[in-house]
């Protein structure tokens, strides 16, 4: 479970951690990892990763790859500022996401985002951009994934958004133990290889 807010005792983390209870009723093993208030640069394109199987800047993004790799589902949780996740985050999971070479298919992913008011959707719908460019499922709940709140635990008071985040967890948990069983029983789908096309001849 990343934690992208600078804040560790936010929203966010109310939202996170109230999935965290259901996981651990459910048996799902968690940890989360705090990203916001980490000094976290952005991708520079140098493609060093290529070479390396890894990202050429040694920091929280290489600690987290083995992480990622040996995971069944990852959680990204976000404040949102001007209706976009926080920018920390974004670096971190750009960098994160394009440095690591191993497959990520069928890892289920899920979003959360907080806010005291707008910009929710537009937040989620970016974060679930990583996770579907991977062939990840993404799980969802009986909602957007999103709790409201501005300062730190006023979630606590957003009862559909801590619904929303306890339906969300047991939904996961689900997906994440049926794409287990398929595993043992069916093996992955198959992969071709990747044909890159583009539009400039």
């Amino acid at each position: 479970m990343i934690n992208g807010s600078p804040r560790p005792s936010g929203n966010t983390t109310v939202a996170l951690g109230e999935m965290e209870k259901i996981f651990h009723a459910e048996g799902i093993e968690t940890e989360i990892i705090q990203v916001g208030q980490r000094d976290i640069r952005g991708c520079v394109a140098c493609n060093r990763c290529a070479e390396l199987g890894r990202c050429v800047f040694d920091d929280l993004v290489n600690q987290t790859a083995p992480k990622l790799e040996a995971c069944d589902g990852l959680v990204v949780g976000s404040p949102v500022y001007f209706a976009s996740a926080n920018a920390t985050l974004v670096a971190f999971l750009t960098r994160l996401f394009y440095s690591t070479p191993f497959d990520k298919t069928m890892k289920v992913g899920a979003c959360v985002v907080a806010a005291r008011r707008g910009g929710l959707s537009a937040s989620f719908d970016e974060l679930n951009k990583f996770f579907a460019i991977s062939g990840m499922p993404i799980a969802s709940s009986q909602y957007w994934n999103s709790i409201h709140g501005r300062e730190p635990g006023q979630a606590l008071q957003d009862g559909e958004g801590l619904q929303t985040m306890r339906t969300l967890a047991r939904n996961m948990t689900f997906l994440m133990c049926s794409i287990a069983l398929g595993r043992a029983q069916y093996g992955l789908p198959e992969r071709e290889p990747f044909q890159p096309t583009n539009f400039i001849r």
